[in-house]
């Protein structure tokens, strides 16, 4: 059995701590959080041990991994106190608060020969998965547009960063993970209208590499969550439903292969609609049970460090763009220094 802990145990934390606790290979060892009343709840339900202190739970407990789900300032300090004890890694997403933080953490981990992984949950989605094995197959022919959309109430437990290291951090992760071709060039715009620090709605356009456009609707102002992508291509259009984990599939009637030469005579034409049968499952438990694979047997986890290198680095580009009021063009050296001194993984 692998040997688990969670620091902090909040709105996020907790389902670690559950989704930990129902695997057939893992136990649920410990957990931390400076707040008693989220700590005696853990201790009730699921009768591990508690720490008011993370420090002593890593000193105190022998662990095999961990997930971290505190605020985003704390993350590069836990993550390297793990670390430094041997244990493998699991941290909520942004990977952390800077570039330089998430190169040291990376490097941390390689010295060490550990697993870091970073939690871009989508990535878990069955219906996110189904999507990307049907892109990859060809059936949408030449993508044109990813369009993003992702709505949220305010959420008020949340005070160190703002809506773009909070969702967007999501979504660019996803466009990146479905079409595997880097950015060029990013313009943003974004507004403060309720978070007293930080943005709370963005509106972002990505110009990728292979001539696929991103689009960002991403929000802390809407009173109902809203979590869905769509992808435009030449064979029609992708609709995935994050949260129903539903993926439709709209045909353009007037498809041809000799695309190019019929367009103008042709264009688009409505066709039909199809729902897909999705086997539904709890992303955050097939994260951690690919997590603890990976910790078990070794190899590469699904989402990397460099991968939350690569999420972090464009979230901050995009906060750059809105504040310069400017198009930003990416490339190895726009995202400061940490980006070039770490190998890109393949």
């Amino acid at each position: 059995m692998l040997r688990a802990g969670v620091i902090g145990v909040g709105s996020i934390g907790q389902h670690h701590a559950r989704n930990y606790n129902s695997l057939d290979n893992v136990e649920l060892v410990a957990v931390a959080d400076p707040d008693e009343g989220r700590r005696n709840e853990i201790a009730r339900r699921f009768k591990t041990t508690t720490y008011a202190d993370y420090r002593a739970m890593l000193t105190g407990e022998r662990l095999d991994l961990v997930s971290i789900a505190v605020p985003t300032v704390l993350h590069h300090q836990v993550a390297l106190d793990a670390l430094e004890k041997n244990i493998h890694v699991l941290i909520e997403k942004p990977i952390a608060s800077t570039i330089d933080e998430a190169v040291g953490l990376i490097q941390k981990a390689r010295e060490r020969e550990l697993v870091l992984t970073v939690g871009h949950i989508e990535r878990y989605n069955p219906a996110v998965r189904e999507l990307k094995k049907r892109l990859e197959s060809g059936e949408l022919g030449r993508i044109f547009q990813l369009h993003a959309r992702r709505l949220s109430p305010f959420p008020k437990y949340i005070r160190d960063v703002g809506v773009v290291m909070d969702l967007a951090t999501h979504e660019l992760d996803i466009m990146w993970y479905l079409i595997k071709s880097e950015i060029q060039h990013i313009f943003a715009e974004t507004r403060q209208n309720i978070h007293k620090q930080h943005e709370d709605m963005l509106l972002g356009i990505l110009n990728f590499e292979n001539g696929v456009v991103g689009v960002l609707d991403i929000n802390w102002l809407t009173p109902t969550k809203v979590r869905e992508l769509w992808v435009t291509g030449e064979a029609g259009l992708f609709h995935v439903d994050y949260i129903s984990q539903d993926l439709y599939f709209y045909e353009n009637s007037e498809t041809s292969e000799q695309w190019d030469a019929m367009a103008l005579f042709k264009g688009v034409g409505e066709g039909n609609v199809l729902k897909y049968k999705i086997n539904k499952e709890e992303p955050m438990a097939a994260e951690l049970r690919d997590f603890a694979r990976v910790v078990e047997t070794g190899g590469t986890p699904t989402i990397t460090g460099m991968d939350g290198l690569r999420a972090l680095g464009l979230a901050k580009l995009l906060i750059q763009s809105a504040q310069e009021r400017s198009v930003i063009g990416v490339d190895v050296d726009a995202i400061e220094q940490g980006w070039s001194e770490i190998e890109l993984e393949k």
